[in-house]
């Protein structure tokens, strides 16, 4: 599943070509795509046609784009879900399901393609909510510096959709609150692997990046959350950024065709993974065999000698 490096590559890809951009045609060609999308809303095609794309917006894995109304456009890429911007007239070569015509004052006319495999991501038009912390509801790149008295800047700056509210931050969002978020993982009766992959507590963080994470802070992914030492705690929201930051630098990572930019070019961070995908193979810290376990329907990689499990101590009855 694309974790925040690869829906945030999609968004600073889409982000030029959307903001501003009026939508002139909608066509949806598989309504399982709108599977999210509640009818109580309106009609998706209706809801679009005539709008104006007022941003690009990310909060961890979801993906949104304000509009003129006052609503928002949901992308959830699930899966294998692919947004792609395309000249129009260029046929979809994989499983099209939606298709936005936009024009853009400046850049001109464009196609956005809602591409996916296996249906598990969506579309869906949503209302928005204020944000309790007046803080913006995610990261909108340069659409978010709008000075705060540009006509309509706060109404979707400070605002999420509906579907998102439950979501957490994710450690790049600079509203992100380190204090609370230790403090919460104290509070965490669960393997720090679990606690990381709670997208409650924190947002963006999969499978691959946990793994990652946890290696580089040399914490075995079942090590119980609330026994974590605070300072081991935030040398991992350290690493957590760090990982993040270096995928969103090469691209994100891509191990086929279903991982890709808004042009369809894959990201090539797989080639700095340490232990995800790596079993069998030297850690490249320490040159022991990495690892690889069961784990809630996938699996964990780590190094047993850099990463080892902590030893818990039974309560005297």
């Amino acid at each position: 599943m694309p974790e925040l490096p690869e829906v945030e590559v999609v968004r600073a890809g889409l982000e030029p070509a959307v903001t501003g951009a009026a939508i002139a045609a909608v066509e949806v060609f598989d309504r399982r795509s709108l599977k999210r999308h509640s009818p109580l809303e309106g009609e998706f095609e209706a809801l679009l046609s005539g709008e104006r794309m007022l941003a690009a917006v990310r909060r961890g894995k979801f993906l949104w784009f304000p509009l003129s109304s006052g609503r928002a456009l949901v992308t959830h890429l699930g899966m294998s879900g692919q947004v792609l911007l395309r000249t129009p007239g260029v046929e979809e070569d994989g499983l099209l399901r939606i298709r936005l015509g936009i024009e853009h004052p400046v850049h001109g006319e464009f196609w956005v393609n809602f591409v996916d495999q296996r249906i598990f991501g969506s579309m869906a038009v949503d209302r928005m909510l204020a944000t309790p912390d007046h803080a913006p509801g995610g990261f909108a790149g340069a659409a978010g510096a709008l000075a705060p008295d540009s006509e309509g800047a706060l109404d979707w700056l400070a605002a999420v959709p509906s579907q998102v509210a439950h979501i957490a931050r994710d450690p790049l969002d600079p509203a992100f609150d380190d204090r609370a978020f230790l403090a919460a993982l104290a509070r965490k009766r669960t393997g720090i692997k679990r606690a990381l992959l709670d997208q409650t507590l924190v947002s963006g963080i999969g499978n691959i990046y946990a793994d990652e994470s946890l290696w580089a802070a040399r914490v075995h992914y079942e090590h119980p959350a609330d026994r974590l030492p605070r300072a081991r705690a935030r040398q991992l929201l350290a690493e957590v950024r760090l990982v993040l930051q270096r995928a969103l630098a090469e691209g994100g990572t891509s191990f086929d065709a279903q991982y890709v930019n808004v042009n369809g070019a894959s990201g090539y961070f797989s080639h700095s993974l340490n232990v995800y995908g790596r079993q069998g193979k030297p850690c490249p810290r320490c040159g022991t065999l990495v690892v690889r376990e069961s784990f809630m329907n996938r699996g964990s990689h780590f190094c047993p000698r850099c990463q080892r499990r902590a030893r818990v101590v039974a309560a005297a009855a």
